[in-house]
């Protein structure tokens, strides 16, 4: 009886322990599968939730996609527009030639304003307040008599015209030859092209200045003046040709360069002799009165304007088969129509 007891307590107890490891299990089990429901649960909402982002982001992607396609319908439409439309040339003219009548112009009219004055007027244009003997009149007085003055004026008014845009087309062509230059030497160059086109402007300036604004006029502001022309003209001049020498340094030249530097140089020097010359007659007929003084300064005056107006002349050779042109059209049909258009030798 006893065993029998003990046995089915053991049975018991072995059942029991059965049980509650089965229901540890299950309870493991059961845990289990909840905690991976939830984690299904968990991340399936994580899924749902970032769904939403990228549908946006694609939506924003595709309108930026369309704007970038119409507007790239719109510019081609434009090119296309654009290539449609013809270039147009307006104004053909050899640049040589305005060159040519440009500069001769004032000579012309000076050797004609002094041949009919001292013909016509000799009393009118030989009067000084030293009133001594001469017999060459100034510049100032043979333009400043009438009806020579208006010849003069109008003269110079269309010489001045085609000189800005002369300047201008200097200082491009000056700056076209930069790439031949060490790159050290492109910023110290670059300012001696501004001056140049500086100095060629109040030239310019001052050239119309003495002109409308003669010495019976107005005395003191017309001799002013002037001073201001001669400064400025010698000093163009110095730096064209230092500029030249610079530009030109260990390049081989052709023969229309040659003769332009060449020229250049001996119409400076005959500037400054002249310059020279005119200060020291000046001061004997200002300060002293002699005979002929006043003369001998008018001969001198003739001689840096002459070399001045053929140093301005040396552009023939510096442009010699160029051309102006007004064209009508886009840009780009006008920079590819230039392009394919045959050198001019």
């Amino acid at each position: 009886m006893q065993q029998s007891t003990g046995t089915g307590a053991a049975s018991a107890t072995a059942d029991s322990g059965k049980g509650a490891a089965t229901a540890q299990a299950s309870g493991s089990s059961d845990a289990g599968g909840s905690g991976g429901g939830s984690g299904e649960g968990g991340g399936s909402g994580t899924i749902d939730n970032g769904s939403g982002d990228p549908l946006a982001t694609s939506t924003t992607i595709s309108r930026k996609q369309q704007a970038d396609k119409k507007d790239l319908q719109d510019a081609n439409d434009l090119q296309q527009t654009a290539k449609e439309q013809p270039v147009a040339i307006h104004y053909l003219a050899s640049f040589h030639e305005i060159c040519v009548v440009t500069a001769l112009l004032p000579l012309v009219t000076l050797f004609t304003c002094f041949v009919t004055a001292y013909v016509f007027q000799y009393d009118d244009v030989h009067e000084t307040h030293c009133r001594v003997y001469n017999i060459i009149p100034s510049i100032s007085a043979i333009t400043g008599v009438s009806p020579q003055r208006y010849f003069w004026r109008f003269s110079i008014a269309l010489h001045i015209g085609p000189r800005i845009p002369i300047a201008f087309v200097y200082k491009n062509y000056y700056r076209s030859q930069l790439r031949k230059l060490d790159p050290a030497r492109v910023p110290q160059t670059t300012m001696l092209i501004t001056l140049i086109l500086v100095l060629n402007c109040i030239e310019i300036a001052a050239l119309g200045g003495v002109t409308y604004i003669s010495n019976r006029e107005n005395y003191p502001v017309h001799e002013r003046i002037f001073i201001t022309f001669m400064i400025c003209s010698l000093c163009y001049m110095l730096a064209t040709i230092k500029l030249n020498g610079l530009l030109n340094s260990g390049q081989k030249l052709n023969e229309q360069q040659q003769l332009s530097i060449k020229w250049k140089k001996i119409l400076f020097a005959v500037s400054i002799l002249s310059t020279i010359g005119l200060l020291v007659f000046f001061a004997k007929h200002r300060f002293y009165c002699h005979d002929l003084a006043f003369s001998w300064f008018a001969f001198f005056e003739y001689l840096i304007a002459i070399a001045n107006m053929l140093f301005h002349f040396t552009i023939i050779w510096d442009f010699p088969s160029q051309f102006m042109l007004i064209v009508q059209g886009p840009r780009e049909n006008m920079s590819q129509y230039l392009s394919n258009r045959p050198k001019v030798a």
